[in-house]
C-alpha cells in the first residue's frame, strides 16, 4: 500500500502519498476527485480500500481536467446556491478566491492560480493544452484563457448560469450549456464568437460527443431527459426520455462510442445508454446524488462522486454493481482518471 505522511505548515495540513512502498506495484492510473465542501482533492488508487492522498486546493473546487502531469481545477469564492435558495440571504462572494488552480503532480500541490473570469465552474481544455474555455456561472459568459500567457483572451456571452463546457472532437466548436435558459451556446473557435444557440431542455448540465463528432448528448436535469444534437446541422435530432425522478447530470463515453454512461444526481442511479439504439440498457444505484463520473482507462470500472455522502463509488461495469465506496472529502464533485 502507499506510504502516507502529513506535514503541518502554519495552519494548513498537507497530505502527501506519492512515494510508493517498494512492496506495492505502481498503479496503472489514479483517480482525482475535487471536493467542493472541503476545498481539496482526494487521490485514489483503485487497488486500495481508501484514499492515498489529499491535496489542498482552495474554495469550492469543481471542474477538473489534466494536461500531461498538470491538473487544472476551477475554484470559486461565490457561495453555493442550490435550487430554491434565496440568494439574497447568502454571504457576499469572495472574488479573490476565484481562479483556475494549477496542480503540479510531481510536487503534489497547487503551484499557481490563473484568473479564469468570475465564478468559474466547469471548463474544457484544448488537446494541445494551450487553451481553456471556462464557464463563469454568475457572469453569463465563457472566458477563453491562453495558458502560455496565463491570461484571459476574451469573454463571450452565453445564456444565464453557464455550466457544462465541451470541445467538439474536431476542435472547431465549444458547446456550453445554460442552466437558467435551457440552451446550448455553440462557440465557433476560429471566429471567436457564438455561432448559434439551441434550445434543449430544463436545466441542461453537460455535453458529451460521439468520438466522430456527429452527435452530442445534453443532459437536462429538471427534464428527466437527454437531448440528442445533430452536430453537422447544429440542431436538435430527438429527445431520450428517462424514468420520472431521474435527474441526468454527468456523462462518460466509451472510446468506441458504443455506450454512454449517465449519472442521475438525486435519482441515485448510473444509466447505460446504447448509442446505436439510444435506449437505456442497464442501470445501477451508485450512491447519494452521483454527479461527476469517469471511466477507468480499460473501461472496466466507473467512478462517481457522491456529494451528500462524501464518498466515491467504484462500479464494476461487467456486473453493474458497486464493488467499493471510498471516503473522499466534503461534497465530492468532479472526477478525473489519469494514467500514471
Amino acid at each position: 500500500m502507499f506510504l502516507t505522511r502529513s506535514i503541518l505548515v502554519g495552519s494548513v495540513v498537507l497530505a502527501s502519498s506519492f512515494a510508493a512502498c517498494t512492496r506495492a506495484p505502481k498503479p496503472a492510473y489514479l483517480v482525482y476527485v475535487t471536493n467542493e465542501g472541503s476545498g481539496d482533492m482526494t487521490v485514489i488508487d483503485p487497488n486500495q480500500p481508501q484514499a492515498v492522498a489529499t491535496i489542498p486546493l482552495g474554495k469550492r473546487p469543481r471542474g477538473i481536467h489534466a494536461s500531461g502531469r498538470t491538473i487544472y481545477v476551477a475554484l470559486s469564492g461565490s457561495p453555493a446556491a442550490p435550487p430554491g435558495v434565496d440568494e439574497s440571504t447568502l454571504p457576499p462572494p469572495d472574488k479573490s478566491a476565484d481562479g483556475i488552480g494549477v496542480v503540479d503532480l510531481a510536487q503534489g500541490k497547487v503551484v499557481r492560480k490563473l484568473f479564469g473570469g468570475s465564478d468559474p465552474e466547469q471548463f474544457a481544455l484544448s488537446k494541445d493544452g494551450k487553451f481553456l474555455y471556462v464557464s463563469n456561472e454568475d457572469a453569463s459568459g465563457v472566458s477563453i484563457i491562453d495558458l502560455t500567457a496565463g491570461k484571459v483572451l476574451n469573454t463571450l456571452p452565453t445564456g444565464e448560469e453557464p455550466e457544462g463546457v465541451t470541445i467538439s472532437p474536431d476542435e472547431k466548436f465549444v458547446y456550453v450549456t445554460s442552466e437558467n435558459d435551457g440552451t446550448v451556446s455553440i462557440i465557433d473557435i476560429a471566429a471567436g464568437k457564438v455561432a448559434k444557440t439551441i434550445e434543449v431542455g430544463k436545466r441542461p448540465r453537460s455535453v458529451q460527443f460521439l468520438p466522430d463528432g456527429s452527435r452530442a448528448y445534453v443532459t437536462n436535469e429538471n427534464g428527466a431527459n437527454i437531448t440528442v444534437l445533430d452536430c453537422k446541422k447544429q440542431e436538435v435530432l430527438r429527445t431520450i426520455a428517462l424514468e420520472p425522478g431521474l435527474k441526468p447530470m454527468g456523462q462518460a463515453m466509451t472510446k468506441d462510442g458504443s455506450k454512454l454512461y449517465v449519472s442521475t444526481g438525486r435519482g441515485k442511479k448510473v444509466l447505460v445508454i446504447d448509442t446505436a439504439t439510444e435506449k437505456v440498457t442497464a442501470s445501477v444505484e451508485a450512491g447519494q446524488r452521483p454527479w461527476g463520473i469517469a471511466l477507468s482507462p480499460d473501461e472496466k470500472l466507473l467512478f462517481t462522486a457522491n456529494g451528500p455522502s462524501d464518498d466515491v463509488s467504484v462500479i464494476d461495469l461487467a456486473t453493474m454493481t458497486v464493488v467499493r465506496k471510498i471516503k473522499a472529502g466534503e461534497k465530492p464533485w468532479g472526477v478525473l482518471v489519469l494514467a500514471q
